[in-house]
């Protein structure tokens, strides 16, 4: 075995980066980039490896994506190993400006490809494509909101953390027909709720599928 990959393998067994960031909206806790980032630098150090991260802005289609990169650098022989993850940008973000809104993307992108180089399964985290801020039985966890807005406030603030805003309302009208979140019944914006990290997740899937089509 390579010796980069040596002793990425004993980094990947021992790190342990703690969820110290929490959700107050989905009451949830998560870790984030600057969480990985911290708990891998005594290994890093360690091991004599040396990890850079660059951002690049990559237009797939008609939107853009931040494509992060982790590399890890052997200090003795300049031996490398990378990883990427893309995150696309929202079209607006309210609140933010241009800068805030890129900025956002590449710390969540940078995440993953951390994710990805140190082999941190995240499959459980909320702030996750594949899973919804629920319990583990699927029922709506205790203290839901039980208002339209509420359940708006919900949506936006997971979609906020996946860069995934965009996706709001085009889903609205798409699952119900509806110009705003504000005109769904309070069931409509429950199931909303509940399903829309799986529709999200099929929305970026035929995504590249169309991209993969034309290359």
């Amino acid at each position: 075995m390579s010796a980069i990959y040596s002793k990425l393998t004993n980094i990947q067994m021992r790190l342990k980066a703690p969820k110290s960031q929490y959700n107050n909206f989905g009451k949830y806790a998560y870790r984030s980039c600057e969480d990985i980032v911290e708990s891998a630098k005594p290994l890093l150090s360690e091991q004599g490896l040396t990890l850079l991260m660059s951002d690049d802005v990559v237009l797939i289609g008609d939107r853009y994506y931040i494509k992060a990169t982790a590399t890890l650098i052997d200090t003795g022989d300049g031996e490398q190993v990378s990883v990427s993850a893309l995150a696309r940008e929202p079209v607006s973000r309210k609140g933010m400006d241009d800068s805030q809104v890129t900025g956002s993307s590449s710390s969540y992108a940078r995440k993953y490809a951390l994710n990805g180089l140190f082999c941190i399964d995240d499959s459980k985290d909320s702030d996750q494509l594949n899973t919804t801020p629920q319990t583990e039985n699927n029922s709506v966890p205790a203290g839901v909101p039980q208002t339209v807005r509420e359940y708006f406030q919900l949506v936006t603030d997971w979609a906020r953390q996946n860069g995934s805003t965009g996706f709001v309302l085009p889903l609205v009208k798409e699952k119900y027909h509806k110009n705003r979140f504000s005109e769904l019944t309070l069931p409509e914006a429950k199931a909303f709720y509940e399903q829309f990290n799986v529709w999200v997740k099929a929305a970026m899937a035929a995504d590249d599928a169309a991209l993969m089509e034309g290359v």
